[in-house]
């Protein structure tokens, strides 16, 4: 049976659609719901419709965006929230007590980490010296083809990769400058939680880090955006342009069929 992605669509959210082709081209089932938030009434039926969906799906996947308009220190404010909704939170952990992964780019990288879901793996674990993302240090919204080089392949996401190897990606963000202090950024290295590097780093991400994974790898979180490439489109952009962790989340389910 095809793994099931589930895509929450959130106010601001605006990559779903080739979040959702991506995954459907790498073999996945795909599905979705929009998370509503006119009346108190609507943000409780989201919130009971999002737990059904987890409940069901092996991969849970936060696409990119501009939560809450992308306010300065606000992306992703409002995902985190919903997150930590204890109803929503229970469900998250039990997708990943199962073995389920979890995909943050861009805005849902942003949710990811102030969540706590990056880099502990749990929720419920952020600090004041917990890492969070920016605003880029030339201050304005960056958007470019950027390349990443792989850190490590200590992840189901990872698992086609190779230490060192370099994929051309696009990015679009206001906030993707990744701040971690020194002694938490060589505990990711130490324990292979780093997952790309920029090669010419766009934002100011420390220690050039674009993405990163949970303890187990079964979450990453990155900032580039690796579903808008399909045959066709960059022709004339040098470089690996097709970073396959889409593939390789599906794959992983072949391998391990009861999860």
């Amino acid at each position: 049976m095809k793994p099931i992605a589930y895509l929450p669509v959130f106010p601001g959210t605006n990559c779903d659609y080739d979040t959702a082709k991506a995954f459907r081209v790498a073999g996945a089932e795909v599905c979705t719901s929009i998370f509503r938030n006119l009346t108190s009434q609507d943000v409780f039926s989201s919130i009971d419709e999002m737990r059904d969906n987890i409940d069901r799906c092996q991969i849970l996947v936060f696409s990119g965006g501009f939560s809450a308009g992308d306010e300065p220190d606000g992306s992703g404010k409002f995902i985190a929230n919903v997150i930590n909704n204890h109803v929503i939170a229970d469900a998250i952990h039990a997708l990943l007590d199962r073995g389920g992964l979890i995909l943050g780019i861009c805005n849902g990288f942003q949710a990811l980490v102030k969540s706590g879901l990056l880099p502990y793996g749990r929720l419920g674990l952020v600090t004041e010296d917990s890492p969070t993302l920016f605003r880029n240090d030339v201050n304005r919204h960056v958007s470019r083809m950027v390349t990443t080089k792989v850190a490590s392949v200590s992840s189901p996401w990872l698992s086609s990769f190779h230490l060192g190897e370099e994929h051309t990606i696009a990015i679009s963000h206001g906030e993707g400058k990744f701040v971690v202090s020194d002694e938490l950024a060589q505990s990711l290295f130490d324990h292979n939680q780093v997952a790309f590097q920029y090669v010419d780093n766009p934002n100011g991400s420390s220690f050039n880090i674009e993405g990163i994974i949970s303890p187990d790898g079964h979450i990453l979180g990155k900032m580039g955006h690796s579903e808008r490439w399909e045959p066709g489109l960059f022709k004339n952009i040098p470089g690996n342009l097709c970073q396959p962790i889409f593939r390789n989340a599906v794959d992983y389910f072949s391998s391990t069929p009861n999860t």
